[in-house]
């Protein structure tokens, strides 16, 4: 099996990969065709079945696992596989693990650094909240080691969401030194806290597609309400430490065409929404860098750095 991200265009491939998403549509002509996106530990990669319905094409679905025969190809900058064969493997042909994204750094080792930055916290709301949800939740610090940051763009992978989250708090530590104006532990909670929402917001892998509460809520809103109903069980939460956690939660994209529900007023949102964006689009960059390792010159434009791209010089 060759692995997705060392797809080259023009090549032909072949191997067992799982489906993480099927749809059928139809052309201008109305000639039925089937977009597929397969997915292994290394990436994604959208696939077109342009004849759905011949004898080399079995029936599949999402989250199937396929053996395939197909050619690489480019269509606006990216690469796309056309699948000319695929048949449905079965259980004992492949390995799931082969499947999943995962961080590359340990799990276990980020974890730890998060309950070291925890343990910092001097104010005693602010500490008990975060115990409660990441060290005490057993349920929740299970499916937070698991997630991902995101369905695609950036830390889409397993342990993705410990590890922006680390990276961020990371960041609004060095704030905090750089800018003393800032309230670290205001600060440093609202980055441990500011993508909760996304555990609840993305269904757990091999599917890591938005569920209905995330596309009716989203995380941000989520977030919002997860603090504020942890909260209300500890004794002697202040009303105006809530308010301001909950603000910095809530303006962490920074601007409202980003899907903050409220822009910036507090300078410690404002250092939280510029940590989030900095460790988004770092990781966004590398990620555009490492699946175009063997490409040199332009890389083209990118939708979400909004401009062309290159290998440093």
């Amino acid at each position: 099996m060759k692995y997705i991200k060392e797809f080259r265009d023009g090549e032909k491939v072949s191997g067992i990969y799982m489906v993480k998403s099927k749809t059928s549509a139809t052309t201008k002509n109305g000639k039925s065709y089937d977009n597929v996106t397969l997915q292994d530990k290394t990436g994604s990669i959208e696939c077109k079945v342009w004849e759905p319905n011949d004898p080399g094409i079995d029936e599949f679905d999402k989250l199937d696992y396929i053996d395939i025969h197909g050619e690489v190809t480019s269509f606006n900058n990216a690469l796309q596989l056309n699948i000319r064969r695929a048949r449905k493997a079965g259980e004992g042909e492949y390995d799931p693990a082969d499947y999943l994204p995962t961080s590359s750094k340990n799990i276990e080792d980020m974890y730890a650094d998060l309950k070291a930055l925890i343990e910092s916290i001097k104010n005693p709301s602010y500490k008990a909240l975060l115990q409660d949800l990441f060290v005490k939740d057993e349920d929740f610090v299970k499916k937070f080691k698991f997630s991902s940051a995101a369905k695609s763009v950036h830390h889409g992978f397993v342990g993705g969401l410990l590890e922006h989250t680390l990276s961020v708090t990371k960041l609004c530590d060095y704030y905090s030194t750089a800018y003393p104006i800032l309230k670290r532990d205001l600060l440093l909670t609202a980055a441990m806290c500011h993508d909760i929402g996304k555990v609840y917001e993305i269904s757990a892998f091999p599917e890591n597609d938005y569920t209905d509460e995330g596309n009716l809520l989203g995380h941000i809103v989520m977030g919002s309400n997860m603090v504020g109903k942890r909260a209300a069980k500890i004794e002697g939460f202040s009303k105006n430490d809530l308010l301001q956690l909950q603000h910095c939660i809530l303006a962490h994209h920074g601007k409202l065409e980003f899907g903050s529900p409220k822009t910036p007023a507090l300078i410690e949102a404002m250092a939280l929404s510029y940590a989030d964006d900095t460790d988004a689009k770092m990781e966004t960059f590398k990620e555009i860098l490492e699946n175009n390792s063997e490409n040199s010159g332009w890389l083209g434009f990118q939708r979400f750095l909004d401009g062309n791209v290159r290998a440093t010089l």
